[in-house]
């Protein structure tokens, strides 16, 4: 079994952690105004809409239980910092070896659920005894190694976004903190003759698929909406919940683009979000921006092998008229992301022209081809291109929205990414948005005359 070595807090000078605690102190002012500020993680529920939430409500993530027990762990850990005494390389094959954990851990418990799920095992508790033994001494194992693996990563990402130009002094602020936890489940909401995103809540880990279709039954009827319950990877609390996983690429992307929701929170950006679908998309897609770069950049400087290419925003050109119709599909030439635009597109028009029923008689139909190539899409319908559809910094299920490609653009034609961030924290707008990239390209222009 796997053990981490904790012999090097022998060489830490406990004389000189007099300053963690003031570093702990900030930590916990900063939790605490997070913990209230998070926009959208308190429903009201005295609203007609959260009473009409029917058995969702019985499934409410406790964020208060959450937040209390993190704070206590990222305290201890802020006051003696035992990351401050590795090498880079030991701090690299520490998060890599703490990820293989989780991944050891993923391969146990699937384990154990084949065993449960076959049906010629008679004795299933019996059977799966040991692989459940060895299971658990690798989660003990890894809850003991998770405080130092989290203050790693959070390390590794605010070096990298002081070298990107982040810093105030030196330091992050807010500075970078992540929680690996089990993330709640959100509940989206959308109108039915419409795509907007009018509702979301979130559920407490776990559900069931028979839970989650049941409680999105009951709302579709009693609110008569589109509704859709659907896993997380990140969410931003403070700190930050990521998702348990065991790729190491998706932790750094995720704690970034958390800490860019963090960053936004204090400016005008930010501080609107979700007040409008626009504000919701704007929000979403800088953060992936963010996180794919800052994400990137922590992978090539420390973990090379995992880095692949970087983030490319090359400006590309329209997409061509022919791409709005509901083609059929050629299987050996399917593309997840042409496909899904075609299908927000279409239902888009039949949701303009009225046709209600027969846009989510469309949406079923074309979910039915995305699962025969292999896509396992549960429900397809206007609550899924409202959560998804934000995410726009990719074709996909934003469909036509012109916000995805604006944004690409405005980091293209941005000097550096501090540059982009600086230019889209003080939107409001996706008007704000266009008037920013056409100052964004004529400053690149005027520097760049061969290129115009």
């Amino acid at each position: 079994m796997q053990r981490f070595d904790f012999s090097f807090l022998k060489t830490i000078d406990w004389e000189s952690q007099r300053q963690s605690f003031w570093r702990g102190f900030r930590l916990v002012l900063i939790f605490g105004l997070f913990a209230i500020g998070v926009p959208g993680m308190k429903p009201n529920r005295n609203s007609s809409q959260f009473q009409a939430l029917g058995p969702a409500r019985d499934h409410l993530f406790d964020f208060a239980a959450w937040e209390g027990a993190s704070v206590i762990d990222k305290v201890s850990m802020a006051l003696v910092a035992p990351q401050q005494y590795m090498t880079d390389q030991q701090r690299g094959d520490y998060v890599l070896k703490y990820l293989q954990l989780v991944r050891n851990i993923e391969v146990s418990e699937q384990a154990v659920e084949r065993i449960y799920v076959n049906p010629s095992i008679t004795n299933p508790d019996g059977r799966s005894a040991g692989v459940q033994g060895l299971r658990d001494d690798l989660r003990a194992e890894q809850h003991r190694g998770q405080a130092l693996a989290e203050s790693i990563i959070e390390g590794q990402i605010s070096e990298m976004l002081n070298e990107y130009g982040f810093g105030t002094a030196g330091q992050i602020l807010p500075p970078v903190s992540i929680r690996f936890t089990e993330l709640p489940t959100i509940m989206i909401v959308s109108p039915r003759d419409h795509i907007e995103r009018t509702g979301a809540y979130a559920l407490e880990h776990g559900l069931t698929v028979e839970q989650m279709d049941h409680i999105e039954h009951d709302v579709d009827h009693d609110l008569d909406v589109s509704s859709l319950i659907v896993p997380l990877g990140g969410l931003a609390m403070y700190p930050a919940m990521l998702i348990e996983t065991p790729y190491v690429s998706s932790v750094f992307n995720v704690g970034s683009h958390e800490w860019t929701h963090h960053y936004l929170a204090f400016y005008p950006l930010g501080f609107h979000y979700g007040l409008s679908t626009d504000l919701y998309t704007m929000n979403e897609t800088v953060a992936n921006i963010v996180g794919g770069e800052i994400g990137w950049a922590v992978l090539n400087k420390y973990y090379p092998d995992y880095a692949g290419d970087p983030p490319d925003y090359t400006p590309q050109p329209p997409q061509q008229q022919e791409e709005r119709s509901a083609a059929p599909i050629d299987p050996s030439v399917f593309d997840f992301n042409r496909e899904m635009r075609v299908t927000r597109i279409h239902a888009e028009e039949l949701l303009g022209a009225g046709k209600i029923d027969e846009a989510e008689q469309y949406m079923e139909g074309r979910r039915t081809v995305f699962v025969e190539q292999g896509y396992q899409i549960r429900k397809l319908n206007q609550a899924y291109f409202a959560f998804y559809g934000s995410y726009a910094d990719q074709p996909g299920a934003t469909g036509a929205d012109p916000i995805g490609p604006a944004l690409r653009d405005l980091r293209y034609y941005s000097g550096s990414l501090i540059d982009f961030v600086r230019r889209v924290r003080g939107l409001t707008s996706y008007d704000d948005l266009r008037k920013a990239l056409d100052a964004a390209r004529r400053d690149y222009e005027a520097t760049h005359p061969a290129q115009k």
